[in-house]
């Protein structure tokens, strides 16, 4: 029955590439996937001094990915997240990473932000990420922001420093403790917001804290 429900949802909304807008059996088609392979990189960086263990990033901030994320962030278009997990899931890399974690954790949005945006960016992606992996559990109720900051891309570099001190707290810290979780992102500009959440992560007692971003800026 579900597939039947499923071919008739495909026949009435089918599935267009996230770029090009053409009809494909995926959410990126051929031509667009080959000219993404061309700026994609998919670099790791560890740390040894900052909160965060590590980083992994998928392209830069720049061109077309720059665009369909301010699409996806500020132009009411939600389904965008599906283009953005089609890149992560048919990435070997990425998958190796995160095959790596325990938990998965959207870097949140404060609820009043949430609310004018009807819906979170990172939420949509990391839920729908987790879903393909057994071992990686999706969590987005206990990592919460508790202060509704300006945007970070309002401000310049040193305000950014400053703006997100405290703003997160961990609900639940026995859910959190021993465990190796991952922050999803979709933009990493100076770190300021992965190290916030790592922070309260690790003294929740988390014993790794990596986060993946589709850019960095």
């Amino acid at each position: 029955m579900k597939e039947i429900f499923n071919m008739l949802l495909n026949l009435l909304y089918p599935l267009k590439c996230g770029i090009c807008n053409k009809i494909c059996e995926n959410y990126i088609c051929e031509n667009c996937k080959r000219n993404l392979s061309k700026i994609e990189f998919t670099k790791i960086k560890k740390y040894l001094v900052k909160s965060l263990d590590e980083q992994l990033y998928i392209f830069n901030y720049e061109g077309i990915i720059r665009e369909k994320i301010i699409s996806y962030k500020f132009k009411d278009k939600a389904f965008l997240y599906e283009f953005f997990c089609e890149i992560i899931l048919k990435n070997k890399k990425i998958c190796r990473f995160l095959e790596s974690y325990d938990i998965i954790i959207p870097v949140p949005i404060h609820k009043i932000r949430k609310n004018e945006r009807g819906y979170s960016q990172t939420e949509l992606i990391a839920k729908k990420v987790a879903e393909n992996f057994n071992n990686l559990k999706y969590e987005n109720n206990n990592l919460i922001k508790i202060k509704n900051t300006k945007p970070q891309s309002k401000l310049c570099e040193n305000d950014r420093k400053y703006n997100l001190i405290n703003a997160y707290e961990v609900k639940n810290k026995l859910q959190i403790k021993n465990k190796k979780i991952v922050l999803l992102d979709d933009v990493y500009t100076t770190g300021s917001t992965a190290n916030e959440c790592s922070k309260a992560l690790k003294n929740a007692g988390a014993s790794k804290v990596g986060i993946i971003t589709i850019a960095k800026d």
